[in-house]
């Protein structure tokens, strides 16, 4: 029997969009070839994404790709710079900007999260008090924050970089501070990642993003999915975000679909279902 042509075109479209992954890049940074990094992302199907880069770079971004971007503050910045780019952060090249500034930036709708916070880069917690009036304006707007936690690689250029700063269980002080904050620990905690795993079974405010952890060739696929593992079996695979810093998007993908105990649905729970619960919480 053949099918009328409407109907089988249909039902090929059908098939075809179910073949289409969605995926939502929760930790972008940015790059100096920006029309070949938006061609990779738009081709492994990243129709969402969150960056956050110097604020005059950042800027280049908006309007420029068919992915729906939201914007973060990247802050504090040690000698004023970008880790690694060593670009200003700010025109000003100040290290942090003015509280008033960034709150007219939000109601400007040009911040969308602050991050991401660079508080260990500056040789601080992410729970020290200079950080508390920022975490005040993102309660107030309802802005996720998302936190550098872990290691970090090499020439980063922040003089006052402290390696157990990275530890997520520094973020206990804010978060009774500031309750109704939605955080996201970036890197899930990496190295701390047993220490992720205890703040966010205490806060089902906390949710994780995967990047670096996901990215073959900085962690080996044996401790990628040992430390999936963790995640999943503490019950946690609600709150767990895909995120490339600017990896190669199609290899962190890989990582995450090379993972035999997850199910497709929970790929895609990773792939962008949690990001946008995460982030579109009213």
């Amino acid at each position: 029997m053949k099918l009328p042509l409407l109907a089988f075109s249909l039902l090929f479209l059908s098939s075809a969009d179910k073949d289409v992954r969605k995926v939502f890049d929760v930790h972008l940074h940015g790059h100096d070839q920006i029309a070949v990094q938006l061609a990779a992302l738009e081709e492994a199907g990243v129709y969402r994404a969150a960056v956050s880069t110097s604020w005059d770079l950042q800027d280049s971004y908006r309007g420029r790709s068919k992915i729906d971007f939201l914007y973060g503050l990247m802050f504090p910045c040690s000698e004023g710079r970008v880790p690694y780019s060593l670009q200003p952060c700010f025109s000003n090249g100040q290290d942090w900007p003015a509280i008033q500034w960034v709150e007219e930036q939000i109601k400007a709708g040009k911040i969308d999260f602050l991050g991401e916070v660079l508080s260990q880069y500056y040789g601080i917690s992410s729970s020290d008090s200079l950080l508390f009036p920022y975490y005040a304006l993102a309660q107030r707007y309802n802005l996720p924050v998302g936190i550098h936690t872990g290691g970090a690689g090499p020439n980063h250029g922040a003089l006052n970089f402290k390696e157990e700063l990275g530890n997520p269980l520094y973020l206990a002080k804010m978060l009774s501070t500031f309750p109704k904050l939605r955080v996201w620990i970036m890197h899930a905690g990496d190295s701390y990642y047993t220490d992720a795993i205890t703040i966010m079974e205490q806060y089902s405010q906390v949710y994780a993003d995967i990047s670096v952890l996901s990215n073959p060739a900085i962690v080996s696929a044996d401790r990628f999915a040992t430390i999936m593992n963790a995640f999943v079996e503490a019950g946690l695979e609600d709150r767990l975000m895909l995120g490339t810093d600017n990896g190669n998007v199609q290899q962190v993908i890989a990582a995450v679909d090379g993972l035999p105990f997850l199910s497709k649905h929970q790929k895609d729970k990773i792939f962008f279902r949690n990001a946008v619960r995460f982030f579109d919480s009213p």
